[in-house]
């Protein structure tokens, strides 16, 4: 565990000291997102437009994330277990690309569906059964949407046959 730590505090202080604009924090073991990172990242946080959380063990993120990095382009949080991101993702007003794939997802996480910027959405392996295919297709920016490995409702599958102005990825049998 001590291991998992100084690797986080050396990945945040590289941020820091070498004024990154990514914060890459994949493959930390960690259960949630550390409190402390806020504090250190203070003087840079309007700067940091990509995070990486890949291939931790994370359950939640919280509101204070989303309210402390309002810059961010890109958010990947593959490979977790979360099943729900907090309402505050829905106010974020930059990003363009989330990765959400492996995780534990029942639901697809709406709040999502009011980024007017987002463009890529990254659900492929969750255990959504249902997508809001109205709010998606009214997202002004949206391009993409990989839904495969996804266990959808045979109405879900039918709605899916029409055209949609973004891409859709989804398992065939």
């Amino acid at each position: 565990m001590a291991e998992a730590v100084a690797n986080v505090a050396r990945r945040v202080n590289a941020t820091v000291e070498e004024g990154k604009d990514t914060l890459d924090l994949s493959n930390c073991q960690l259960i949630s997102f550390p409190d402390g990172v806020f504090k250190v990242l203070a003087t840079v946080l309007e700067n940091i437009y990509i995070i990486t959380l890949a291939n931790n063990k994370l359950k939640a993120i919280s509101s204070n994330f989303f309210s402390a990095f309002t810059q961010l382009r890109e958010l990947d949080l593959q490979d977790n277990v979360l099943t729900k991101l907090p309402d505050k993702v829905g106010e974020m007003e930059h990003i363009t690309s989330i990765n959400l794939a492996n995780n534990s997802f029942s639901f697809f996480p709406e709040k999502l569906t009011e980024i007017a910027t987002l463009e890529r959405i990254d659900l492929e392996g969750n255990s959504i059964t249902e997508l809001p295919l109205e709010k998606l297709c009214a997202m002004p920016a949206l391009k993409w949407l990989n839904i495969k490995s996804n266990p959808l409702s045979s109405n879900t599958q039918s709605a899916l046959q029409s055209p949609y102005n973004f891409e859709i990825l989804i398992t065939t049998e």
